[in-house]
């Protein structure tokens, strides 16, 4: 599975999530949908009517869901099961690879140590002619953590040379060289990852997403916390596009990264039970031990334990 087309399936989505409805992309919808309920129902399939009508919570319209369903399944996401007149849409192997990809992806952060004389960086230095295939690795090492210092050569702190390996092999015409390296001097890292990343616009972002979910969870109809806890992870989720998980010392002072990890896993959490009976009551389905994120002041995680 490759981390580009982890990135397609939410291209074309609108930035701005204030309102919930309506602006989160039908397409987008689903996989969150998927990722954070369906895959917990039995064989990770839902019924569209019941599927159709969670959507149309968001505003999406039924006709619009039916169409596409129709054409994620032409795509190999699902297979359509038909049980007389109901039919329903389950994950395809290749579905579910997608979903574990992007879990592992969005619901796992982690920094290795930075000491004084610096740490470690991985390296690529890219030889692609084809423009295309240019920038479809360029997004593919952004959704790695790679930042670039100039337009073929990527840098992520940490050795991540496995994962850009695997980007190499997975582009048809992917060519580069992929070393692990250190300055040896903790200021040139700094201004490493000020050149590479663009910190100051990822550190607004971050205090945007805080300013927008920072107020107390209020008692919410089951179906408003789905509507909430869904358009907070469709924002949370596309961090990893622009963040490579620096290590503190690499970041700038008032850093709101750890704040804004911790308001998401706490909201994630609180609206999780009420959002898993909105589920519930429109599918029929029952929802078995999705996974539950949580932050420990360095790192985020998720796992599958009952909370205490």
């Amino acid at each position: 599975m490759t981390a580009t087309v982890l990135l397609h399936i939410v291209d074309g989505r609108r930035a701005d999530p204030d309102g919930y409805r309506g602006l989160m992309r039908p397409r987008s919808l689903v996989f969150t949908l998927y990722g954070d309920y369906f895959r917990y129902c039995a064989d990770g399939a839902a019924p569209l009517g019941g599927l159709s009508d969670v959507l149309e919570l968001f505003g999406v319209e039924r006709s619009t869901t039916r169409m596409v369903m129709s054409r994620l399944r032409a795509e190999g996401w699902f297979d359509a099961v038909r049980d007389g007149r109901r039919t329903s849409y389950r994950l395809t192997p290749q579905g579910w690879e997608l979903l574990d990809s992007g879990r592992d992806r969005i619901f796992s952060h982690e920094s290795e140590p930075w000491e004084d004389d610096g740490g470690r960086w991985t390296l690529v230095l890219t030889r692609t002619a084809d423009r295309a295939a240019r920038d479809e690795f360029r997004k593919t090492l952004a959704w790695l953590g790679f930042g670039s210092l100039q337009p073929a050569t990527w840098i992520a702190p940490g050795d991540r040379r496995a994962r850009a390996l695997r980007a190499l092999d997975d582009q048809p015409a992917g060519e580069g060289d992929v070393f692990l390296t250190h300055t040896g001097d903790l200021e040139r890292d700094r201004d490493i990852a000020s050149r590479a990343w663009d910190l100051e616009a990822l550190g607004g972002g971050y205090r945007r997403f805080i300013e927008r979910n920072e107020a107390p969870i209020a008692d919410l109809a089951d179906d408003e916390a789905l509507v909430r806890r869904v358009a907070l992870t469709d924002e949370y989720r596309r961090f990893p596009y622009d963040d490579p998980d620096l290590p503190a010392r690499l970041l700038p002072a008032e850093w709101p990264g750890a704040v804004a990890h911790a308001l998401f896993a706490d909201r994630h959490t609180g609206l999780g039970p009420a959002a898993v009976r909105a589920i519930e009551s429109r599918t029929g389905l029952a929802v078995v031990d999705p996974h539950r994120v949580a932050y420990d002041g360095t790192r985020v995680t998720f796992s599958f334990a009952p909370p205490p």
